[in-house]
Formats: structure tokens, C-alpha cells, sequence
């Protein structure tokens, strides 16, 4: 299990990480939260040693990390750490002998990950031949290539299209399967929430929610309400107790609503004012849980 306890680091006056502690279990998946400039990248380096927190820890089932145990890790960058004129063939063997594979591992391991990530006629490519989405496979395929224990992505799904979004998506699920801890930041909350058993939201450097999906949006203070009726809403809404924010589209509204407020009462009315055409009652989406953990 990867446990990260307590790491502050600043950069001149700027606090990147204010306190940051979270853990991802072994055959688990883990979203990695946070609006821009909140610590993400700066804590995922941490973990590989790109840099070097001011204080805390970061451990590796209860070890301290050094050089041998981020052998076996497999991380991605948001930026791409890729040669552009090497084939993508060569480069992925290249990595495997890095993290200590032999010649045979390498090759065979890297021609699978292509093969696994629907690049199979693209190994005597140049990397600065492929797509955007083709690099961002290659650049996966160069973390997995030598089958690490803990998976480390920085915004993988940036720029990729459905399919390749969907294979991605399989890849990662395959990985917490086999008893890999996955750890990804993503600014696509839909696809966190569909694929994420566990979230963790990042703000101002620190941790300001951790848990399981479900856990996390049964508990929250907030719940979701879509209603649409015919004939004018508003004045239906202003009898409701704990509106905190409405948005229309058309006749439909959506309503951001406290928790404990009454809704029964609510759906009366609205049945009596015109004919309900759509009501839903339902507990927060991630993105709503993830605007009020950071607003």
C-alpha cells in the first residue's frame, strides 16, 4: 500500500503542499482531485522522487521509498517523457531494460503493451509520427511495460478520444484486477466517477476529501434535484427550504438542495400546479461534491 503522511513543500512563497496525507490500496483505483495549481503533479513527483518534500513521507507497504522500490513503480507524466525520433517499438523495449528486464522481457512485453493498446501496426513508428491520442498510448504503454506494483498517471485520459478513453479505461480496470494500486488525476469527473471505487479531492496542498465513491455522496450535506413541469417553476422553487443554487435549461431546472430538506412536500405542489412532466431526487454527482469541497 502507498501512504502518503504529511508532505509540505513550498516553492518560494508559494505553499504547493500544506499537510497532504492519502493511501491507495493494492487493487484499488484512486482519483486524484483537484482544481488547477492544487498540488497534484507536485505530490506524484513526490512519490518518484522528482522532488523532494520540505517534510512528511512517503512509504511503500511501511518501507521508505529509494531508488530499488521506484524501479517497480510505473509512472506517467503529464508532459511526455518520450524520444520523439526513437520508434515507439524500441522505446518501450529501451524502458523495460531500464526497470531491469531482460533483452527477451523487454521486447516481448513491449510488442504486448502495443499490441494491448491498439498500436500493433504502429511499432516502427516514430513517436513524433503518432497522434496526440497514439503518443498518450505509448507513454501508458511505457509505464506499464514492466509490470509495476503501483501505477502512477498524471492526467492520462487529457486529449484522448472515446475509444481510446474506453481501452484505457479497460487497461486500468485490468490492473486493479491483477492487485496493482492505481493512482490517476483527471479533471473528467464523469469518467472518475465511473471507473473510481476511490476518490481523494486535493486543495490548497492539502487532502479535503478522501473515500469510496458511494460513501462519499451517500454522506454528503447536498442532494440533486431535477424537475420539470409545465407552466412557470419559480414560484414552486421559492417554496422549497434549502435551495443553494438552481441552473434552467429550457423547462427543466436542476437544484442543488440540502440534504435533509423536505422534497415530499415539494413534489406535491408541483403535481397540484401543472402536469410534472420529469422529477428526479438523487445524491450528488462527483462534480458536485467536488465544487463544494473546493469553492
Amino acid at each position: 500500500m502507498l501512504v502518503i503522511s504529511d508532505l509540505h513543500k513550498s516553492f518560494g512563497d508559494i505553499h504547493a503542499l500544506n499537510g497532504c496525507s492519502l493511501s491507495v490500496q493494492r487493487g484499488r483505483m484512486l482519483g486524484f482531485l483537484g482544481p488547477n495549481g492544487a498540488g497534484k503533479t507536485t505530490t506524484m513527483r513526490s512519490i518518484f522522487g522528482l522532488i523532494s518534500p520540505d517534510s512528511g513521507s512517503v512509504t511503500w507497504d511501511g518501507q521508505e521509498l529509494g531508488s530499488g522500490e521506484r524501479l517497480g513503480f510505473g509512472y506517467m507524466p503529464e508532459e511526455r517523457g518520450l524520444y520523439p525520433k526513437m520508434r515507439a517499438h524500441d522505446q518501450l523495449s529501451y524502458m523495460g531494460r531500464i526497470h531491469g528486464l531482460t533483452k527477451k522481457e523487454a521486447a516481448d512485453s513491449a510488442s504486448y503493451w502495443l499490441d494491448r493498446l491498439g498500436l500493433a501496426e504502429r511499432h516502427d513508428d516514430a513517436i513524433e509520427a503518432l497522434s496526440h491520442g497514439n503518443q498518450q498510448r505509448v507513454q501508458l504503454a511505457a509505464a506499464l511495460v514492466h509490470d509495476p506494483a503501483l501505477l502512477v498517471l498524471d492526467e492520462p485520459f487529457a486529449g484522448l478520444d472515446p475509444i481510446a478513453t474506453e481501452t484505457m479505461s479497460e487497461v486500468l480496470d485490468e490492473q486493479t484486477a491483477a492487485g496493482k494500486a492505481v493512482v490517476f488525476s483527471s479533471h473528467q469527473l464523469d469518467l472518475v466517477e465511473d471507473i473510481c471505487e476511490d476518490v481523494a479531492i486535493i486543495n490548497e496542498g492539502s487532502i479535503v476529501v478522501e473515500g469510496t465513491v458511494k460513501a462519499l455522496k451517500d454522506a454528503a450535506p447536498i442532494r440533486h434535484l431535477e424537475v420539470d413541469v409545465d407552466g412557470d417553476a419559480r414560484a414552486l422553487l421559492e417554496t422549497l427550504e434549502g435551495v443553494r443554487s438552481i441552473e434552467v435549461e429550457g423547462s427543466r431546472h436542476n437544484v442543488i438542495i440540502d440534504a435533509s430538506s423536505d422534497v415530499r412536500g415539494f413534489l406535491g405542489r408541483a403535481q397540484e400546479a401543472g402536469r410534472l412532466r420529469h422529477f428526479s431526487y438523487t445524491t450528488p454527482s462527483l462534480t458536485d461534491l467536488f465544487r463544494e469541497a473546493v469553492q
